[in-house]
């Protein structure tokens, strides 16, 4: 039996997303099994597309790739992102289309079908809306308990939120999902902003595994709208990778400093719609407490990045 952790990414793609796949694929810690995709940075349809085509210039249209929720749970999503990731999501960069057909499984059923399979916990790393994780705890709670880790991008404990003042993007996409998934008791670790924040990959950085061969061609080609949208929105040189930070703590355990805490998502409708809750006054006992993200070595964290996409092309 293979030493390597079974792997599903739950996502959304996304320009970060795509780099958080690449990320995966390059990492031999990991066997990653499926992607499932979900609503959020843009529609559905074209999120599914995206993650079949990152798959492919990776050499992997093996891995299936099955369609989850097109909406919500309970009330729309306000706004998609494309003004950040552009129309299509992999910012403007038009990869080449896979041979590979969307897995003809719903992404929940395709989700429990791997949990329950598996001989081992599986990892899963959500990092787009929690809608999906919401309906396997609903549909498939046998299933939803075989998850042998949950990694979360999303949520913020102490910096606020980034699409209002509050919320973090993720988790105000769907804020009545992430409160099911963050209720349940699920061995989950959230990866929210106070580590993506500081972790910021420098053009140099890009560059290097740009260099690497047409594989890091690309990602630092799809790298570049964030670039530039990082320099008009935040004046920074260089692009903040929340999701291959999750994707980093998903393949390396321990990789962020987490405490355990009692964490609740606002679902109201008032100006704090979406942000999570988190209790920093004591480090909790209670069974559905969350591991909390709240520590990171950024410049290792942007090595191992760096390394393992430059690697792609060196396979």
């Amino acid at each position: 039996m293979s030493d390597r952790t079974p792997l599903v990414i739950d996502t959304d793609p996304g320009i970060d997303d795509a780099l958080a796949i690449l990320l995966a694929l390059g990492s031999p810690e990991v066997d990653l099994q499926l992607v499932t995709t979900v609503h959020g940075n843009v529609e559905l349809a074209q999120v599914t597309e995206n993650a079949l085509r990152v798959l492919h210039l990776a050499g992997r249209s093996d891995v299936p790739v099955a369609a989850g929720a097109v909406a919500s749970l309970v009330h729309p999503q306000p706004e998609r992102a494309g003004h950040v990731h552009g129309e299509t999501g992999l910012g403007g960069v038009e990869l080449p289309p896979s041979p590979a057909e969307v897995d003809p499984r719903p992404a929940v059923i395709a989700l429990a079908d791997v949990l329950l399979a598996s001989p081992v916990p599986v990892t899963v790393a959500a990092i787009g809306p929690l809608t999906n994780i919401a309906l396997l705890l609903a549909v498939f709670p046998d299933a939803a308990a075989r998850i042998g880790r949950l990694v979360v991008m999303g949520g913020s404990a102490a910096r606020g939120g980034n699409v209002t003042a509050a919320a973090e993007f993720n988790i105000w996409s769907d804020p009545e999902a992430a409160q099911a998934v963050f209720a349940s008791g699920l061995p989950t670790v959230m990866v929210g902003l106070d580590v993506t924040l500081p972790t910021v990959l420098p053009e140099e950085g890009i560059a290097r595994f740009a260099a690497a061969g047409p594989i890091g061609r690309s990602a630092a080609a799809i790298l570049q709208q964030y670039v530039d949208h990082a320099r008009d929105a935040y004046g920074t040189a260089g692009v903040v990778v929340h999701d291959a930070l999750a994707l980093t703590e998903a393949i390396a355990p321990g990789t962020l400093g987490t405490v355990r805490r009692d964490v609740v998502v606002d679902t109201t409708h008032g100006a704090g719609r979406g942000q999570t809750l988190v209790d920093r006054r004591t480090v909790s006992a209670a069974p559905a407490a969350v591991e909390v993200a709240e520590t990171v070595d950024s410049g290792a964290a942007l090595e191992f990045l760096i390394a393992r996409l430059a690697g792609l092309d060196r396979r």
